[in-house]
């Protein structure tokens, strides 16, 4: 259930770029994660672009040079630190290719991730242990390696049939 936000000035991005930019940063943070992409793993994975006016987005000394800050949070121990490093290397590079600024720039970049500790994430209207999300990923492994109909643990522990 990892979930992104990219803030960035909203002159930076077509609506299009936008767009794809905001699916090319959820599948890397599903590839990092090491989850199946799949519709399930996808569904509950959200990212949130906040294109804010480039005048409000300020440094002590008055309009910034356009920047991003991508935030990302994940269950605590759902990515090593070398898996950090690529989530973070990959998103940068997805940012500066999308947005056209010069990959020189990149530390106008930042990524910032969020660890949510066990017993702090609830989605519906229960706690999401991060055990439930690694079941879940295991069964969808299971199913995309069969054609037959497998039962999925979804990430709120109810189950349900897939097919």
């Amino acid at each position: 259930m990892p979930k992104l936000e990219l803030t960035i000035p909203d002159n930076s991005l077509s609506e299009d770029a936008q767009q794809d930019l905001a699916r090319d940063l959820g599948a890397a943070l599903l590839r990092w994660e090491g989850v199946p992409n799949t519709e399930f793993f996808r569904s509950i994975t959200w990212v949130h672009v906040h294109a804010l006016p480039a005048a409000s987005m300020q440094t002590p000394g008055g309009v910034a040079d356009p920047h991003a800050v991508i935030e990302v949070s994940v269950p605590d121990g759902a990515l090593s630190e070398k898996r950090k490093a690529g989530l973070i290397k990959e998103v940068t590079e997805l940012v500066l290719e999308s947005t056209g600024w010069d990959p020189e720039a990149s530390w106008r970049v930042w990524t910032l991730i969020r660890d949510v500790p066990e017993g702090n994430w609830g989605a519906g209207d229960q706690i999401v242990r991060f055990q439930q999300l690694r079941e879940a990923a295991m069964a969808e492994r299971e199913r995309e390696g069969s054609g037959s109909e497998k039962v999925a643990a979804t990430a709120t522990g109810k189950r349900k049939v897939r097919a």
